[in-house]
């Protein structure tokens, strides 16, 4: 979930010299914890994680976009958080309360919540007294199927100012290699994993290409450019992206995307831009050129269905506006990649997925 930094200027690019063979970790080893995911309608992948003792189980999305954890309390009264699951602190023996308080706004919606510590759980890794956030309010999450949000992006854009879950994990020693990976099915409900501690080598195919982050700050790398009909139609001088596993669209800016629209002869329709379903045999792909290597996304990626089995384009504007040109790669993207997010090196590993 693409979230608004305001104020928070990225700095400090640096790469690990102690470079590990990832390749040579397997799915065999005994710290390798492979989590399920659930694919709703392609547009959100939700996993249960426990709170408390005795645990209290929530379901959360997974996502490099930010680095809070939270979920809704008792407290909060709002319409959205009485839809879902509410953390009751008074039936957690390891419950510890603190002073601090903080704010996020997504680009879906928004909460303050108030920093606490608890046990929580992600399968079987555990982590003791994490620190995590308690919403007190929340707008704008009317509907959604999940209860929270499970950061893992870099602890330097933590609002909260709380170590990330998996940062604590990491310094704990609960995970043998500092990375954490994705795979995110299509169409299907079960079939997609996160996974922390190393690689299963089974969910995709070829090897992986691996990309320096821009600064080792977030999920964000460089972008050659981007193309359709092997012209450059965006991205032209180059351009940053967050690899983002809490956004389901591809963002840019405003104009570029509109231009995208148009070459693919989307039209409006309520907040999407729709095409004729037959579309999807003749256009054209688009494709992302990062750190010498294109990554085309089809049509068939790129254009998904409603219920009422209209197609839909997934390219939409990115709200958060810099000054440079920056993108967004989400859910369309990562479900024909599977993903690597390597802490200890700062980089990001990229091959298709099965």
């Amino acid at each position: 979930m693409t979230k608004t930094l305001s104020g928070k200027n990225m700095l400090n690019n640096f790469v690990k010299e102690h470079a590990y063979r990832l390749s040579q970790i397997s799915f065999r080893g005994s710290n390798l914890t492979i989590h399920p995911l659930r694919n709703i309608r392609d547009f959100f992948y939700v996993g249960n994680i426990t709170i408390g003792t005795p645990p209290q189980e929530f379901q959360v999305i997974f996502d490099t976009g930010s680095s809070e954890l939270w979920v809704p309390s008792i407290f909060c009264n709002s319409s959205t958080c009485s839809k879902h699951d509410r953390f009751r602190h008074l039936e957690s023996s390891t419950f510890r309360l603190s002073r601090r308080t903080f704010s996020i706004t997504y680009g879906s919606g928004r909460i303050e919540a108030l920093v606490v510590h608890d046990t929580v759980r992600i399968g079987d890794l555990v982590s003791t007294d994490q620190p995590f956030g308690l919403s007190m309010t929340e707008s704008g999450f009317e509907g959604i199927p999940f209860d929270g949000v499970l950061g893992l992006n870099y602890p330097n854009i933590s609002f909260s100012g709380a170590i990330p879950i998996f940062d604590k994990l990491k310094n704990q020693g609960a995970i043998s290699e500092p990375v954490f990976a994705f795979y995110l099915s299509k169409d299907k409900r079960e079939g997609s994993v996160v996974m922390f501690g190393g690689v299963d080598h089974r969910y995709y195919k070829g090897e992986l290409k691996w990309v320096p982050l821009i600064q080792a700050v977030d999920w964000s790398v460089h972008v050659d450019r981007i193309t359709m009909n092997r012209e450059v139609i965006a991205c032209s001088e180059g351009c940053a992206a967050l690899v983002d596993t809490g956004s389901s669209n591809i963002q840019g800016p405003g104009r570029l995307i509109d231009n995208i629209q148009r070459i693919i002869g989307a039209t409006p329709r309520g907040s999407k831009y729709y095409v004729s379903c037959s579309a999807v045999n003749i256009l054209p792909s688009i494709i992302f050129t990062i750190n010498g290597v294109n990554y085309p996304v089809p049509p068939r990626a790129y254009i998904l269905k409603d219920s009422r089995g209209h197609c839909y384009t997934t390219f939409k504007e990115k709200r958060v506006r810099r000054s440079t040109e920056s993108w967004v790669l989400g859910e369309v993207f990562l479900r024909l990649y599977f993903s690597v997010f390597d802490r200890g090196n700062d980089r990001i590993g990229l091959a298709r997925a099965v």
